[in-house]
């Protein structure tokens, strides 16, 4: 079909190339061969009057016009397939939707893990595919690459539509043998100590309670970098080290691995987990059937508790030297 002189089969195949950055690749994503993805380019080429695309190595490498182009493009062919072809009703029992959620470890093990065991009952269809948080989740909300983020509420755009889920706090465990983990831990020893702690994402971005302590000029002491908080309580093990965690994760892990938990030394307030969406898929039923799956179980989820195994702590900083009002 041509628009304007423009056959809007070619709007696919650039997107395809754009996403795919090879060109057998990128043909086999849409059912074309390779001879016929290299006719596409041609006529692309010659309706934009632009290169669009150059090889380097197996590697097509876009032109800035191909770049420019490329979110427009995208986005015209997601409202489309959201707003066109997809707007059917949504059996939960008989749909096989794969539902593509990036999320953290921590919220995988606390939270997920009871979301999958309700959908097995109720849609035995219905799959996930779970991805580690993105160097750019904004980005995959706009291309319409996954369907939810799961992460703190801090960190999401006001691009998107989005909804908390509950309050989590974070706390400093370590090893019961750590005799230098007290409960009167001060600030001080606090900062002192070697830590352990997370990174996420190829940019190694800081995890929450780092990017709170490097926003107010703290730097931690740190010995051992890990992919995620699920990794951090084994290498506590054993040594002198310590972690900042967040409560759920830790009563987690507490079941299976000995540890002692204090409060922190420094007033880190509590932090919202929530849940965003792309924008264009807030009316579709089957990202509504899922969200309020997601609300309904993180309603029922409940404080963890605070047993023996939680020393109460003096902070000997003053809150008003960590701001708060970010929050």
């Amino acid at each position: 079909m041509r628009f304007k002189g423009l056959d809007l089969n070619l709007l696919v195949a650039l997107d395809a190339l754009m996403t795919e950055r090879k060109l057998t690749a990128a043909a086999r994503s849409i059912n074309l061969s390779q001879p016929a993805m290299s006719a596409a380019i041609a006529r692309l080429r010659t309706y934009f009057r632009d290169e669009l695309f150059t090889m380097q190595g197996r590697e097509l490498v876009p032109t800035p016009r191909a770049e420019a182009l490329a979110p427009a493009v995208r986005d015209a062919l997601l409202h489309v397939q959201l707003s066109v072809i997809s707007w059917d009703s949504f059996n939960p029992a008989q749909s096989d939707r794969r539902f593509r959620i990036s999320l953290s470890d921590f919220m995988t093990l606390v939270f997920f893990e009871k979301v999958v065991e309700r959908v097995a009952w109720e849609a035995p269809g219905v799959s996930f595919e779970l991805l580690p948080r993105a160097d750019q989740p904004d980005e995959l909300l706009r291309r319409g690459e996954v369907d939810f983020l799961i992460f703190p509420e801090l960190f999401m755009s006001s691009a998107h539509p989005k909804a908390k889920l509950f309050d989590e706090t974070f706390v400093c465990v370590g090893c019961p043998t750590n005799n230098q983990l007290t409960a009167q831990l001060s600030f001080e020893s606090y900062m002192s100590m070697g830590h352990v702690a997370a990174k996420y994402g190829t940019t190694r971005k800081h995890s929450l309670e780092e990017w709170l302590l490097l926003e107010h000029g703290l730097e931690r002491r740190v010995e051992v970098v890990v992919q995620g908080f699920s990794m951090i309580p084994p290498l506590l093990s054993g040594t002198d080290r310590i972690a900042t965690m967040p409560l759920r994760l830790v009563r987690h892990f507490e079941r299976t691995i000995p540890l002692r938990i204090v409060e922190l030394a420094l007033p880190l307030p509590a932090f919202a987990m929530a849940v965003q969406w792309p924008a264009l898929c807030n009316s579709d039923p089957a990202s509504l059937w899922m969200r309020e799956i997601l609300l309904q179980e993180a309603a029922r989820m409940e404080d963890p508790p605070e047993t023996s195994g939680y020393l109460p702590a003096k902070s000997s900083t003053p809150s008003s030297s960590l701001p708060t009002q970010r929050l």
